[in-house]
């Protein structure tokens, strides 16, 4: 049988909660920056890596929950904006406070933002909630609310990790989880018409010692065992 899909307007006010596990608690120093900070660092550092300033580029979280991510990628971003299908999840969030254009996606599949209007569309650990006959209509609607040469940066779980999936069997958010491989994810992507610029595994090493280790997580971004990974698909001219 399959599981029912999370509410998540139900979830809202106790939604950290619900994300605590013995493994992935112990795996930072309290709470959920964490996760949120090395996401955005991730971000940077693809624009760094190709000399593009972001504070001149429009961002749009798909499926932005409470908006953690968009906190701290409004510093870095000329504008900054959100939307996701759950209400409760927005209105429990701070993005009115933070500047930032939040929006409800009254139908799941759909963006609600205009053609052409992002430089980068961010969807994290949204996709294993879709089921995956739906995944192509989503992805198409990123593409659409992207500029030509736009960025859609997908992160999600990384099912070659077995503490990952170990952590997502568990977790009631995660009810209805139906993770994506890299390979999965790419092809998801092409199939929409995406360019794969670049591919990372991320999240090996615990908060406390990320900051001694940061270099050694970057030369092993292309070894299949991080907790989590990114795929850049880019938009071409057309």
């Amino acid at each position: 049988m399959k599981p029912a899909k999370p509410d998540f307007d139900r979830f809202a006010q106790s939604y950290d909660e619900l994300l605590r596990d013995p493994i992935r608690d112990r795996f930072t120093a309290g709470g959920n920056r964490f996760f949120h900070a090395r996401k955005c660092e991730l971000i940077r550092e693809y624009y760094r890596r190709r000399a593009m300033d972001t504070r001149r580029l429009a961002v749009l979280d798909l499926g932005c929950g409470k908006g953690e991510l968009l906190q701290l990628l409004r510093h870095h971003f000329a504008e900054a904006a959100g939307c996701d299908p759950s209400a409760e999840m927005l209105a429990s969030g701070q993005l009115a406070a933070g500047g930032i254009i939040a929006r409800t996606q009254t139908e799941p599949l759909s963006i609600p933002f205009e053609d052409a209007r992002f430089d980068l569309v961010t969807a994290v650990c949204v996709y294993h909630h879709v089921e995956p006959e739906l995944r192509d209509r989503l992805t198409a609607e990123a593409r659409r609310v992207l500029k030509p040469g736009g960025v859609f940066a997908v992160i999600e779980h990384n099912p070659y990790n077995p503490a990952t999936r170990l952590i997502v069997s568990r977790t009631p958010v995660d009810a209805d989880a139906v993770l994506l491989t890299p390979g999965e994810t790419r092809g998801m992507l092409r199939r929409s018409g995406f360019e794969i610029a670049e591919q990372r595994y991320f999240l090996y090493f615990p908060e406390r010692l990320y900051p001694r280790l940061r270099n050694v997580e970057r030369l092993l971004g292309h070894v299949p065992m991080g907790g989590q990974y990114a795929v850049f698909g880019k938009r071409g001219a057309v």
